[in-house]
């Protein structure tokens, strides 16, 4: 009995001293603390998805990029001429460009074949001619089509009468013989013979009277 007294008085000063200690020294939550410095428990893997921690990555691809065949040539720009004057293409030494490079000279020789090719196909009368009296003044211009596929076919213009209503139409025959020509339109009927040079010489029928007549085929225009 007084072994327990003596123990009691003993430990009463410690019991005094821990119930004193101030509130700030204890956790407030010593469970939550304990859990916020456990490790999270790892988690499960899933079995339908496959592991490829330990498989190597493969590098992704650069982008393709094409590269020209050949190196492509540098082309200086060449200033055009300021011109004065229209340049036309029988003007074979004067050009308002730069010299013509192999391009331009074969789609020239393609034209130039083109055009030779659709001229074989055209007759002597093709063109336009003037039919003249025997003063050389133009009484009519005619503009005649003869190709090898049709019959000649043309036009005619009276021009002493420029507006009048009646001073032109088409040609209503046109008759070609071996050296000779006859021409019908209008009120005129003119007979042509020869044909050498571009040149006719004959009559014209015209108002109940004949008179000389020359028909000669016009320059080309340029």
């Amino acid at each position: 009995m007084r072994v327990r007294t003596a123990a009691a008085l003993l430990a009463a000063p410690l019991l005094l001293r821990w119930a004193s200690a101030p509130a700030a020294a204890q956790p407030a939550d010593p469970i939550g603390a304990l859990l916020e410095r456990a490790p999270a428990p790892a988690a499960e893997p899933d079995p339908e998805e496959p592991d490829t921690a330990g498989q190597p990555v493969a590098p992704e691809p650069e982008p393709a990029v094409a590269l020209p065949s050949a190196p492509i040539p540098y082309t200086p720009r060449v200033a055009r001429p300021q011109l004065t004057a229209p340049v036309f293409v029988d003007e074979t030494g004067k050009t308002p460009d730069a010299p013509p490079t192999v391009n331009d000279l074969a789609y020239e020789s393609r034209l130039r074949a083109s055009f030779a090719s659709a001229q074989a196909f055209q007759g002597p009368l093709d063109g336009s001619w003037t039919l003249t009296g025997a003063d050389g003044a133009a009484l009519y211009a005619l503009k005649l089509v003869d190709r090898s596929s049709a019959p000649p076919e043309g036009a005619w213009r009276d021009l002493r009468r420029p507006g009048a209503p009646a001073a032109s139409g088409f040609v209503e025959e046109i008759r070609r013989d071996a050296g000779s020509l006859t021409l019908r339109f209008g009120p005129a009927v003119a007979t042509f013979t020869g044909g050498y040079g571009g040149q006719w010489s004959g009559e014209l029928q015209e108002a109940g009277q004949r008179r000389p007549a020359t028909l000669r085929k016009d320059p080309p225009q340029p």
